[in-house]
C-alpha cells in the first residue's frame, strides 16, 4: 500500500467484534508507553497529524505510522487531541491499579487501613474518570468536587459498614469487602463525574461524523457501559485473589513471610490487570451507537425531518 493513501484513523482491527477491540486495547493500554517522555509523545502526535494532512515525512514506514498512532491513542484524548495526564491514562491502569488494589486486598482488617486505601483508590478513580470523560461535555470544578466527595463517601460507607458487619462472618467474606466498596463507588463516581452528559445530553453524530444534536439517552447508555466495564476490570483480581491468598496463607512457608504478602498481592493483581484492562475496555465499542427510534422525541423528530429514513443509527464516544 502506498503511504500517500494511508488512512491513519482507520481501525487496524475490526472494532465491531470483541476480538478486534481486544487487540486494539492490548495495543493502547501497553503500560510501557507510560514510561515515554512528553517529547516522544508529541513527536508521535506530530507524525499522526502530518499523516492526516497528507504530508508523510520521506522515509517513514508503515510500522512507524502504526506505532505513532498507538502512542497517540494511548496518551491523547480522542475528543480534544490534548495530552492526558499520566495517571489518568488507560496505559497507567496496570501499574497504578495493581499497587492500589493489592494494598486494598492486603490491608482490609482494620477500619483506618480500609479508610485510607479506599480514599486512595477513589482519588485515583476520580482522576481516571475525569481524564477519560467525553470532553464534548465540560464539567465545572464544583461538579468535580461534588462527584469526588460523593463517590469517596460511598466507598468508605460501604467498606467500613461491611467491614464491621463481617467481623463474625467467614474470613473470605471479609476479604471481598474491598470489591463491594469498589463496585458501589464506581456506580456513583462515574455518573457523578460525567453528570453534565446526563443532564444536557451527549453529542451524537451520523455515520460520517456530522453532528446531529445532543441526547441524554445516549449518555445514559454510554455511561452505563463504562460502569459495567470498570467493575468487570476489577472483579477477577478482587474476587479470585482473596481465595488464592486464603489458601496460600495456610502453608507454613507463607506464615513465615507475612511481610511479603502485600508485594505478592500487588504482583498477582498486576497479572490479572494486564489481561483485564484491555478485556474490560473491549466489552463495548468505544464509538457507541443507538437507534434513532430510541432517542428523545424532539431529537428523533429533528433527525427525521432533516434526513428522513436515511439515518437509522447515531454514534457517540462513550468514553472509557
Amino acid at each position: 500500500m502506498a503511504l500517500s493513501s494511508f488512512d491513519i484513523d482507520a481501525p487496524r482491527w475490526d472494532q465491531s467484534t470483541f476480538m478486534g477491540r481486544l487487540k486494539h486495547f492490548f495495543n493502547i493500554t501497553d503500560c510501557r508507553t507510560a514510561l515515554l517522555s512528553d517529547t516522544r509523545l508529541d513527536e508521535a502526535k506530530a507524525l499522526v497529524e502530518s499523516c492526516r494532512a497528507g504530508s508523510i515525512p520521506p522515509g517513514t514506514t508503515e510500522e512507524q505510522l502504526h506505532y505513532a498512532k498507538k502512542l497517540y491513542d494511548s496518551a491523547f484524548h480522542p475528543d480534544t487531541g490534548d495530552r492526558m495526564n499520566l495517571i489518568g491514562r488507560m496505559s497507567f491502569q496496570v501499574p497504578g491499579g495493581m499497587a492500589i488494589t493489592g494494598f486494598m486486598l492486603q490491608f482490609y482488617r482494620t477500619v483506618p487501613a480500609v479508610v485510607f486505601w479506599q480514599w486512595v483508590n477513589q482519588s485515583f478513580n476520580a482522576l481516571v474518570n475525569y481524564t477519560n470523560r467525553n470532553a464534548a461535555s465540560p464539567i465545572t470544578p464544583k461538579q468535580i468536587g461534588v462527584a469526588y466527595i460523593t463517590a469517596t463517601s460511598t466507598a468508605l460507607a460501604t467498606a467500613v459498614g461491611l467491614n464491621l458487619y463481617t467481623k463474625r462472618a467467614p474470613p473470605l467474606v471479609a476479604r471481598w469487602v474491598p470489591f463491594a466498596a469498589v463496585a458501589a463507588a464506581n456506580c456513583v463516581n462515574i455518573p457523578m463525574m460525567r453528570q453534565q452528559e446526563i443532564l444536557n445530553g451527549i453529542a451524537v453524530t451520523d455515520e460520517n461524523g456530522n453532528k446531529l444534536g445532543h441526547s441524554k439517552k445516549a449518555a445514559i447508555k454510554g455511561i452505563s457501559q463504562v460502569v459495567i466495564s470498570r467493575i468487570t476490570m476489577a472483579a477477577p483480581g478482587m474476587i479470585i485473589l482473596p481465595i488464592i491468598m486464603q489458601r496460600l496463607e495456610k502453608y507454613k512457608f507463607m506464615q513465615r513471610i507475612t511481610f511479603l504478602h502485600g508485594p505478592l498481592q500487588v504482583m498477582m493483581v498486576g497479572v490479572f490487570l494486564v489481561f483485564m484492562v484491555p478485556a474490560a475496555c473491549s466489552l463495548f465499542p468505544q464509538r457507541c451507537s443507538i437507534a434513532v427510534s430510541n432517542l428523545e422525541p424532539e431529537l428523533r423528530d429533528s433527525i427525521k425531518s432533516q434526513y428522513g429514513d436515511a439515518v437509522q443509527q447515531v454514534y457517540f464516544n462513550k468514553g472509557l
